[in-house]
């Protein structure tokens, strides 16, 4: 198994900066609804001067990117500044722990872990800067290259936008289901109509069936070779009822976004469902705790397309990360306008047939201009 490399860390100063875009279409999920675009972005700045850029995911609910900003503010910075670390995984660690109590009593798993996989990403971003390298390079990877796909494709007319996302470069899209079986149905014909059947395309139900309904669906999804169902089932849901939908659906398998620790991603892993796995390294884990699981399911036969509907850091970081793991795998980019994506994180935005660059700029590779998005 590869290993993270080490270097040391002394946060000295720690800003938390929430940014929101308005959109003319909302973005629809099975369980929601997005009417704006939210980022939280953070930079950590070490004692010796060096910084980097980390992004926390919240999406969910529409007033999260403020609150987790003040736990940033308000718990972790304080924390984050106290000390020195041998390494971002030991830093990582030890918010884990420090909070742990903290995240019980007051019922905040989710937004703490988001927060701290943020401070997480700007600590590699950070220890890659002050290197001189690309965090792809950083972290141990060969090439900058990644393959990316069309995601958030909403259930409106979805034919238009992957139409339109091809001719910027796409050549990979997912679709948004969980919206009826009529209309889920319509949507991907309509798809495989405009796209051709030789095209990649997925489908996400974001948690939208129980076991039955999945089942049904399973098979009604065969004649369109998906090339994944992901999450069709509550990501909290028993690995049994996973088993019992892998056994008689076609469609491979996918998710990781909504899974939380190791020990969780293993027991995911240990039951043989997953085809694909999703990791968020916003939502959970950052760097420090995702590179593990992720080595794991590449050990394991399991195929790593990291999770991403955020900013343009939270992208960047994704990227890098996949780019470092030297696997054939796909990279997330929201199909939908997002100013807070394209304007920090402008390669994304047309692909030569299918694939985007990094470059050899330090860290990420870009900074958010604040005052400029603001």
């Amino acid at each position: 198994m590869r290993t993270l490399p080490q270097a040391a860390v002394r946060p000295a100063r720690v800003q938390a900066f929430v940014l929101r875009s308005p959109i003319a279409t909302p973005v629809r999920t099975s369980f929601g609804i997005m009417r704006d675009r939210p980022a939280v972005f953070v930079r950590v700045e070490d004692a010796d001067g060096a910084w980097g850029w980390g992004e926390v995911w919240c999406n969910f609910p529409s007033c999260g990117a403020e609150h987790r900003a003040q736990l940033v503010d308000t718990v972790l910075a304080p924390l984050l500044t106290s000390r020195s670390f041998a390494s971002c995984p030991e830093a990582f660690e030890w918010l884990t722990a420090q909070t742990a109590v903290l995240a019980i009593q007051a019922g905040e798993y989710g937004p703490l872990a988001q927060a701290i996989a943020g401070l997480d990403l700007a600590l590699w971003d950070l220890c890659a800067r002050r290197s001189r390298q690309p965090l792809w390079r950083f972290l141990g990877g060969s090439g900058d290259a990644v393959s990316v796909y069309a995601s958030g494709i909403n259930p409106d007319q979805p034919q238009v936008i992957a139409a339109q996302r091809h001719a910027d470069g796409y050549r990979a899209f997912k679709l948004k289901v969980g919206f009826g079986r009529e209309r889920d149905l319509a949507n991907l014909d309509a798809l495989r109509q405009v796209l051709g059947d030789a095209t990649p395309l997925m489908a996400d139900a974001n948690q939208a069936w129980q076991l039955e309904e999945a089942l049904e669906m399973g098979a009604a999804l065969r004649d369109f070779r998906l090339g994944w169902l992901e999450e069709p089932l509550r990501a909290d849901r028993p690995w049994h009822e996973w088993q019992a939908l892998k056994q008689q659906c076609a469609t491979p398998l996918a998710a990781g976004e909504n899974i939380v620790g190791q020990p969780a991603f293993e027991e995911a892993l240990h039951s043989r469902v997953l085809a694909v796995l999703q990791p968020d390294l916003a939502k959970w884990g950052g760097i420090s705790g995702c590179w593990p699981v992720v080595q794991l399911a590449l050990q394991a036969g399991v195929r790593y397309c990291p999770h991403y509907l955020g900013g343009g850091v939270g992208l960047l970081a994704s990227a890098h990360m996949l780019a470092a793991c030297n696997t054939p795998g796909w990279l997330e980019v929201d199909a939908n306008p997002n100013p807070l994506r394209t304007q920090v994180a402008a390669q994304f935005t047309s692909p030569d047939d299918g694939v985007c660059r990094l470059g050899d700029a330090p860290g990420i590779g870009r900074e958010p201009d604040i005052a400029g998005l603001a």
